[in-house]
């Protein structure tokens, strides 16, 4: 039988305790406005990646070049009852539109539809939903997720007619300002530079607390005699 190391068994026993006794602290909600630790976190670094996630005015300058290109194209939406909700938007946004079933025919100005997506996206993304909800007469998650899924396929559409240009600008309002605002969508953007102390806190607390469990673990195998390291053999000397 193993041996006791008293004193590294002791060592590991006393970091697992503390180990959890933190543990349960991260879980009470102490942690500002009544929140626990990892809700706590994670609303910080979403704060954090909304404010380094603000492309809407790079896509708004790199529409400018389309306010004079019109278009007429046809695509299909997924479903048919999305057509609705696409009609009231792109109507609104002065599109010329036939619908037959989940068929959309549109005509319309490319630089002035995607100025109005970014324009929906910019409310959104300031949290402002009841702009969206004066214009289109429908709830303002909705009519983000109606602009995605007609760009979707008026993407497609556009490369199918091998109009790059096009296409890419319509993913970029896609990617960079529908899908963005709609995300983040009622969470306070925040600057890196607000939060630099706290979050360079929590990373190190991460990397200590990853450790302190493996220092943990180490001791108390340490202590009941359980090693990785390999047991050294005596040579005898030949005679």
């Amino acid at each position: 039988m193993a041996k006791i190391n008293k004193k590294a068994f002791s060592t590991g026993i006393f970091l697992a305790l503390t180990f959890f006794v933190v543990l349960v602290l991260i879980f009470m909600p102490i942690f500002g406005d009544g929140k626990n630790g990892l809700i706590f976190s994670d609303d910080m670094f979403n704060k954090l990646s909304k404010g380094s996630s603000y492309f809407i005015p790079k896509v708004m300058q790199s529409n400018e070049k389309f306010m004079n290109t019109q278009f007429s194209i046809q695509f299909k939406l997924e479903k048919e009852a999305q057509v609705n909700n696409a009609l009231k938007v792109l109507t609104a946004a002065g599109g010329q539109v036939e619908a037959t079933g989940s068929d959309i025919k549109l005509t319309a100005n490319l630089g002035s539809l995607m100025a109005k997506a970014l324009k929906d996206s910019d409310d959104m993304y300031k949290n402002n939903g009841k702009a969206l909800v004066e214009r289109y007469g429908i709830p303002e998650m909705d009519v983000m997720v109606t602009w995605w899924n007609i760009m979707k396929p008026l993407d497609k559409a556009f490369k199918k007619d091998g109009k790059i240009e096009e296409a890419k600008i319509v993913t970029d309002v896609m990617k960079k300002a529908v899908e963005t605002a709609h995300n983040f969508y009622g969470i306070e953007a925040q600057q890196v530079t607000e939060k630099a102390g706290i979050m360079t806190g929590l990373l190190v607390f991460y990397v200590i607390y990853t450790m302190w469990w493996g220092f943990a673990i180490y001791y108390i195998f340490e202590g009941i005699g359980l090693s990785t390291s390999k047991v050294k053999h005596k040579k005898e000397a030949i005679k």
